[in-house]
């Protein structure tokens, strides 16, 4: 089961400014032509959209049939869209709370809004938010979570992961017959937390149970630092469908490189993936991990390795962005990966955790689309300032920034973009 259905875009009733214009066969509403973007091949290339997908790709100004908007993306390079696996928007924006953090549900729903549009405006067109449910708080936050879901249908795909705390023993009892109610509910994913249960292998086999019933994907925290722990989650998820992923495994760091190695190809053996978080931990582990999981080691063993963001701006991570391209950078600067490497783990590999079908700048592809100023993957992870966001075949984001620098001589000499000059004062 992915994360979230397909639905066909809303048409804009207004048209745009009409590539061909004049008279001649009336403009497809739903009809989108990004010109003179740049593919990661280096190809400059007319994109042209409809219905949610992309029909069509040539070479640039070879697509010049009647569209209802056109974009130009000359200086920009054109990418498959980022998701997002690893978000907790019942908790964002929380940092600079005065005094409890409130979860009314419609605080949480606000700030579970505002956090998928920021990520949304980063580039990730589905979000997958992890939600604590259980304690004082019982689906309170799931259903304001919930509500957000459909308050931005059309604009990025949000879904939900149940977190209980307990599912074993007598005090786990309430949170298995509340986590049954969260999947009644619409949530989509069933999480948690086995590290932090009395009883870790209890509480994975709870879970996976729960999970073939109702045939959803698993989503668990780990901090994987105890190898037999991790062997017995491997060997009890292999085989699930639709599937199970485990993060931030930051512990498997801190383990000998023969441990940590062995764990890793029972991950691969099990077909299970590893979502990261190296821009920091998130606060469902209730401790914060030095680093992220290794994720070359990983990879070399053949698990596939996705990268989350984590906490945005909570108590785990007060400046946390929520940004894939930053989770991205910090897997080519910090963790050894090239630079399309550590985009996969935010485009691809995200999005197959997530069960979203695969994204490619091809015809017959969803229109789930990233254009960031730039003409080369290194150079969008080092300075992906400007951004057009695409979801479902339409515009719905967009980031413009402006750097000049002062009129001065050299400035000119390497034609630098100068500040207009100040109109004298009075």
């Amino acid at each position: 089961m992915p994360d979230s259905q397909p639905q066909q875009p809303p048409h804009s009733p207004r048209s745009g400014s009409g590539a061909g214009g004049g008279s001649g066969p009336a403009a497809d509403p739903g009809t989108l032509l990004l010109s003179g973007a740049r593919l990661t091949d280096g190809r400059m290339v007319d994109v042209r959209i409809g219905g949610g997908r992309i029909e069509a790709v040539g070479t640039a100004g070879s697509l010049v049939a009647h569209t209802s908007s056109r974009v130009d993306l000359s200086g920009y390079l054109l990418l498959p869209a980022p998701a997002e696996p690893h978000a907790h928007g019942d908790t964002a924006l929380t940092a600079d709370a005065e005094g409890p953090v409130s979860y009314a549900p419609e605080d949480v729903q606000r700030r579970a809004t505002e956090a998928a549009l920021l990520q949304l405006g980063h580039g990730a067109t589905a979000v997958r938010s992890h939600v604590r449910i259980g304690d004082v708080h019982g689906l309170g936050p799931l259903e304001a979570v919930l509500g957000a879901r459909r308050s931005l249908r059309g604009l990025t795909d949000l879904t939900a992961v149940a977190v209980p705390r307990l599912l074993t023993g007598v005090a786990g009892a309430d949170g298995l017959a509340m986590l049954r109610d969260a999947v009644k509910m619409g949530a989509s994913v069933i999480g948690g937390c086995p590290d932090l249960d009395p009883d870790p292998t209890g509480y994975v086999q709870a879970v996976l149970e729960l999970a073939a019933e109702h045939g959803c994907p698993v989503d668990l925290h780990t901090d994987g630092d105890d190898p037999a722990r991790l062997a017995r989650l491997a060997s009890m998820a292999g085989g699930l469908r639709p599937g199970v992923s485990v993060g931030p495994c930051g512990g498997l760091s801190r383990l000998p490189l023969d441990v940590a190695t062995r764990a890793a190809d029972r991950l691969a053996a099990a077909g299970v993936t590893v979502v990261c978080l190296p821009q920091g931990d998130c606060a469902a582990l209730e401790r914060r991990g030095p680093r992220p999981g290794p994720v070359r080691l990983l990879r070399a063993a053949g698990v596939r390795v996705a990268a989350g963001s984590g906490a945005l701006r909570d108590a785990a991570n007060p400046v946390g962005r929520g940004d894939p391209m930053e989770a991205a950078y910090l897997l080519a600067s910090q963790c050894g990966l090239r630079p399309a490497e550590a985009y996969d783990t935010v485009g691809a590999a995200a999005r197959s955790a997530m069960g979203l079908p695969e994204v490619r700048v091809e015809a017959g592809f969803p229109a789930e689309l990233l254009a960031v100023r730039g003409d080369r993957i290194a150079g969008v992870l080092s300075l992906a300032y400007s951004r057009i966001v695409i979801h479902r075949g339409r515009v719905v984001a967009r980031t413009s920034a402006v750097r000049e620098y002062c009129d001065s001589a050299v400035a000119v000499a390497l034609d630098l973009p100068r500040q207009g000059r100040m109109e004298p004062g009075p």
